[in-house]
């Protein structure tokens, strides 16, 4: 579960030779520490695997920068080699701030503004993955404002319903996503396309969900996305030559849980995809994927200290331990949004106490705020003590907020020892600075 710089001895948690203890004092709670080489290592081994399994069709992998993304961040892709896509025109910003090829850049999104798009072709991205009919005329338009042909990808339904929460799964009939293929909405929307001469129609691109485990939905999704481009080839005598399968392949959030790793998924999407092109008399599409929860999410954790704890008398006559931390649905909205499972432990010090029924929760007022609703911890946890929540670096800073005007935390980068501030702390400062003073 931890990150492998990350050790848990005689009950205090060290990363890379820090001890809790002194990651709190210096850089102050609640704080996501991310270990560096961990990222690094888990963006080269889907590269690697991607082009072991698919060798010369081996496209992309685009780091899905809605899971976490900062300059820094960018820096690291793009040393890494891989690519990034991006779904708003302020990822668009960081991803170019921190130095990432345009020809690296996938830009998504179901609802991109004039002005998003306007940017993501001037600037010369690789590809936008349409999302409805509206956006290839408004893509298209933009294309011959600057005199480019575009490389587009549309994003399809293929109608596969992913074992998964229904907030995060995406390519079932009845969400707001791509075209779908059983309308016959995806082959209008090919049709149209081809009518611009601006547009370069690369292919498809498809996404079913988040957090998945097992390959039977991926398999399915590109056995009908494969079929569609038969008929492509059929209707209009084109041949689309690339073929973005997504990403949401899931981590371990609790013990026992296992992280999907690249040899897990893409021995078996290589065989059901050259299987499925050979029978459809296909050559073998570039194939590209997006990992991007599963790539940073393992590497993080988030460091809070204890505040209050009490306790509740249930009806059922046990008693329930609430242990408050300094942190909650502002830095950890995913047990609000999704009933997302976390685990925690005692991280600065050893406890021999008997575990009690305890959960973990944030400093907001609301009742909802929930970083793990339940959870055995030692009996003993007491204010200052510290807490460690592994897995955070998926959502956790990308979606935290400002709710009851708490400034958000910062990410401290992690390695060879040593800890550095990379998106620092924000401060009393920054929440007036917005606020317009007559």
């Amino acid at each position: 579960m931890w990150s492998p710089a990350i050790s848990f001895e005689k009950g205090s948690l060290a990363v890379s030779g820090l001890s809790a203890r002194q990651l709190a004092k210096e850089f102050g709670t609640p704080t996501f520490f991310i270990d560096e080489d961990h990222f690094r290592a888990r963006a080269a081994a889907w590269a690697r695997s991607l082009e072991s399994h698919f060798g010369a069709s081996a496209g992309e992998v685009y780091y899905a920068a809605k899971a976490f993304i900062c300059i820094d961040i960018a820096r690291w892709i793009k040393e890494e080699g891989i690519g990034i896509d991006v779904c708003t025109g302020g990822e668009l910003a960081v991803a170019l701030a921190g130095g990432i090829d345009p020809k690296k850049i996938e830009v998504h999104g179901n609802n991109k503004s004039l002005a998003e798009i306007d940017r993501a072709v001037s600037v010369g991205v690789k590809t936008i993955v349409i999302d409805s009919l509206y956006e290839i005329e408004r893509v298209a338009a933009s294309a011959a404002k600057h005199g480019v042909r575009q490389g587009v990808l549309l994003r399809l339904t293929p109608g596969v319903q992913a074992h998964t929460h229904e907030s995060i799964s995406t390519a079932h009939e009845d969400v707001k996503f791509g075209f779908s293929i059983a309308s016959g909405a995806a082959s209008a929307a090919v049709a149209q396309v081809l009518q611009h001469s601006c547009l370069e129609l690369r292919g498809f691109h498809c996404h079913v969900g988040s957090q998945i485990f097992g390959t039977d939905s991926f398999e399915l999704a590109a056995t009908r996305i494969i079929a569609l481009m038969k008929s492509v080839k059929n209707e209009h005598g084109i041949e689309l030559p690339e073929l973005d399968l997504g990403g949401g392949y899931a981590i371990a959030y609790l013990p026992g849980d296992v992280t999907v790793e690249p040899e897990d998924v893409l021995p078996s999407l290589s065989a059901v995809v050259k299987r499925e092109c050979a029978a459809a008399g296909l050559a073998l599409p570039i194939i590209s994927i997006e990992p991007g929860r599963n790539i940073v999410g393992p590497t993080t954790f988030t460091l809070y200290e204890v505040g209050t704890v009490k306790e509740v008398l249930l009806e059922d006559g046990r008693t329930r331990r609430y242990i408050s931390v300094d942190g909650g649905m502002s830095d950890n909205i995913r047990t609000s949004l999704y009933d997302a499972k976390y685990f925690a432990v005692l991280a600065d010090r050893t406890s021999d106490a008997p575990s009690a029924l305890s959960r973990v929760v944030g400093k907001h007022c609301e009742t909802g705020d929930i970083v793990i609703r339940d959870i055995e911890l030692p009996a003993d946890i007491a204010p200052g003590d510290l807490l460690a929540t592994p897995a955070t670096g998926a959502y956790g800073r990308s979606m935290a907020s400002n709710y009851n005007h708490v400034p958000r935390p910062p990410v401290v980068a992690i390695r060879n020892g040593k800890a550095r501030v990379i998106v620092r702390r924000e401060n009393e400062a920054d929440l007036l600075a917005l606020d317009v003073k007559e």
